[in-house]
């Protein structure tokens, strides 16, 4: 631990997935001698990547267009993409799956080429795939690469805080590194970095009911607002419409590309109802989808809605969808025979840390990359696959920024070390647990898929009590992992429902029955937060 505390690295990554490990392999590729060092807060694979079952989206068909790809996510996005973030992510996908190949990701083939899919707010069938769990062909191929190209790997580690230079005057300027919660010890280290990148994901875990991973706490967002980085569009969290409803399940994910082959919704009584909400039907996107799942459930009072494709050959289905399959039959249910239950649940957080088309963010030497970014390839509603494209795409970008500037970086200032002289061990874990539980549910019953001033004005006591309570905690005991995350869960609570109260129209992910249309009058916003101490810097 002594040399990780002295000995500084060129890039210190936050987070081990799909946008972490592209930008890790992008700089050892350009940068063979560079020192990198990878955290994660449990084993490598345990992020999000590792669970995206359907795939990525890009244009490989001659039947297809950049263009339309481009079409389809401004639509998608409810007019507040950026456009030239959209062109930039989309004209890259080629490349992204050409070097995502040469890494050793297999992909599902037919006839000599790629089998593609489709998935809701396609035009066109797009969708690389490796059959139903792409993330994980993903996760596996590139973590391979990652623990034999020679970078520094530290499993179950925190980051605590980032850590910028003081300079005169009190101010703040680079980010040199940040402090670290070594689960194994116990103790909180310093890792000074040149250049430090948050591949760290979203925030999901904010609500009650989630299909990601326990480890989506919100931690990089929480950590650059902190930092004095801004924050924009955290009202759009998208709700995934349909996760496997079943006690033992934990929001099990059955993916999109179930409605792409064909799957068909339906109520408890076999009747189909997306046609009644949308032209597109099962096709359209998460956002009206999820909504129109909420609305049928609360109308009938009933559970859950029921999604089944047991109508296309039971051959087609266990090869297209093994592991929903197989997961399914766990708890009871056949999917080649039988429909399957299926509720909402909070799946991608589309706003985040703004940065530019290279991952920079307001504070200079500190990157962003993934969900935990916002380059405006989402808008208001980020379309189905472009998730991964977009780690791909725009960690490529970080990594040639980086690999470009390293040498111009000036030599790092002694850190000054953690101080606990003024906590002790708590005696009180439940005030954590009791905390994390109250958080999540209030969330989910005041800012989930659809919304109130009303009840965001609830949420907002509730989180400012929480907030004070917590930070008291904070203040006052060592660190512990729960309180880390419990930390920058209520931080991120915080700016959405700020978030959400500035929006006075329904858009996108965002609907509110106050403001239950689009504002016409006035040119789409974006929502954008800055904290009091917003850095120097500016990204466009």
């Amino acid at each position: 631990m002594s040399e990780m505390e002295t000995a500084p690295f060129d890039l210190l990554v936050i987070g081990s997935g799909a946008a972490g490990m592209t930008v890790a392999l992008g700089l050892l590729a350009q940068r063979p001698g560079a020192r990198v060092g990878v955290l994660s807060k449990s084993d490598l694979s345990e992020g999000s990547t590792k669970y995206a079952q359907g795939g990525i989206a890009a244009v490989l068909d001659a039947t297809d267009s950049i263009e339309a790809h481009i079409r389809d996510t401004l639509i998608a996005g409810g007019g507040l993409c950026y456009e030239p973030a959209v062109r930039a992510v989309v004209e890259g996908a080629p490349a992204a799956i050409r070097w995502l190949i040469a890494n050793g990701v297999v992909f599902d083939s037919e006839h000599g080429d790629l089998h593609l899919t489709r998935e809701g707010g396609h035009s066109h069938r797009r969708i690389v795939h490796s059959a139903d769990a792409t993330g994980l062909a993903v996760q596996t191929s590139l973590e391979a690469r990652l623990r034999e190209s020679g970078a520094v790997l530290f499993e179950d580690h925190n980051v605590v805080d980032l850590i910028r230079e003081r300079l005169p005057q009190g101010r703040q300027g680079r980010c040199v590194g940040a402090y670290v919660f070594d689960r194994g010890d116990g103790r909180v280290h310093r890792f000074p970095a040149r250049t430090v990148l948050l591949a760290s994901g979203g925030a999901s875990k904010v609500y009650l009911y989630s299909s990601n991973p326990d480890g989506s706490t919100g931690d990089g967002i929480a950590m650059a607002w902190r930092a004095g980085c801004r924050v924009g569009n955290l009202e759009f969290a998208q709700f995934h419409p349909t996760c496997l409803y079943h006690p033992r399940a934990k929001s099990f994910l059955v993916t999109e590309a179930v409605r792409g082959e064909g799957g068909r919704l339906l109520r408890p009584d076999g009747t189909r109802f997306m046609d009644e909400y949308d032209s597109r039907g099962e096709l359209a996107p998460r956002d009206i989808v999820a909504r129109a799942i909420d609305d049928v459930m609360k109308r009938l009072g009933c559970d859950c809605v029921y999604l089944d494709i047991s109508h296309r050959p039971a051959e087609f289905i266990t090869q297209h969808f093994p592991t929903v399959y197989a997961e399914a039959l766990k708890y009871g249910f056949d999917m080649t025979r039988e429909p399957l239950p299926v509720v909402p649940a909070a799946h991608y957080t589309c706003g985040g840390v703004i940065t530019d088309l290279a991952g920079r963010t307001d504070v200079d030497n500190l990157y962003a990359v993934g969900e935990v970014a916002c380059t405006g390839l989402h808008g208001a509603n980020r379309m189905a696959s472009n998730s991964l494209l977009e780690c791909l795409v725009i960690g490529a970008a970080a990594a040639r920024d980086i690999a470009g500037k390293l040498d111009e970086i000036p030599t790092l200032p002694a850190l000054a070390p953690w101080d606990e002289t003024w906590v002790t061990d708590s005696d009180e874990e439940v005030v954590v647990s009791h905390n994390w539980d109250e958080l999540r549910r209030f969330m989910w019953d005041y800012v989930g898929i659809v919304r109130s001033t009303k009840r965001l004005e609830r949420a907002r006591h509730r989180v400012k009590l929480l907030h004070s309570e917590i930070e008291d905690y904070y203040g006052s005991f060592r660190v512990t992992s729960d309180l880390l995350e419990l930390r920058n869960l209520v931080t991120v609570a915080d700016l959405i429902i700020r978030s959400a109260l500035a929006r006075r129209e329904s858009r996108g992910l965002h609907y509110t029955i106050d403001f239950p249309t689009l504002d016409t009058v006035a040119p789409p916003q974006n929502t954008i937060l800055v904290p009091k101490t917003f850095a120097a810097r500016r990204v466009a």
